[in-house]
């Protein structure tokens, strides 16, 4: 997206910003909030940045020939992401693991690629097979692994109201459908 179209966009999301807050019961005009939603649209634009990035061109531009056929594990990758249910956050940890089958990236690429994923509107199920298609399809490993640790605030200051609750989910593929190597893996992201 270019700049010209993310200002425009920006300006309209402000625009409707101001129309929420108006609803909300909230005077528009009150030194507090008249430059509130330009910020709010600027924080949308960083926080759902994901969907201009391409997370395959992100593995490729460090894809290396390597012969190195053992685990290879990113752990404690922080995440943040909005709830597309309530767009409201949820954070936590992202745990990725995969065993090349000749080609190896950048470890930071791995960090960027869940970036790209958890800066979209998203469910932490959805975001969880993502990260997994996308390592296995650019990088055809023998197996990708990808556990996720979050709270989600959608569960915390609303709705149920359980402040210690940590969501976890995993997907796999190939190698890791082994039962000794997701235990493997498991028990290293424990350490």
């Amino acid at each position: 997206m270019s700049s010209e179209e993310l200002e425009q966009n920006k300006s309209a999301i402000a625009g409707h910003m101001n129309d929420i807050l108006s609803l909300l019961g909230e005077d528009i005009q009150r030194e507090g909030l008249i430059k509130t939603p330009d910020r709010v649209a600027k924080a949308m634009q960083h926080l759902t940045r994901g969907y201009w990035q391409d997370p395959e061109e992100i593995l490729r531009a460090a894809l290396f020939k390597e012969n190195y056929r053992q685990m290879v594990i990113v752990k404690d990758i922080d995440i943040f992401s909005l709830c597309e249910h309530h767009m409201l956050p949820f954070f936590g940890k992202a745990h990725v693991a995969y065993i090349p089958d000749g080609y190896i990236t950048g470890l930071s690429k791995i960090a960027r690629v869940v970036d790209v994923f958890a800066h979209r509107l998203q469910v932490q199920e959805r975001l969880t097979t993502q990260i997994k298609d996308c390592i296995q399809k650019t990088l055809n490993p023998m197996g990708v692994m990808v556990v996720i640790e979050a709270q989600h605030m959608c569960m915390q200051m609303r709705g149920v109201e359980k402040q210690n609750s940590i969501t976890t989910t995993s997907d796999f593929t190939g190698v890791f459908r082994e039962q000794k190597t997701r235990e493997e893996f498991i028990n290293l992201i424990k350490k």
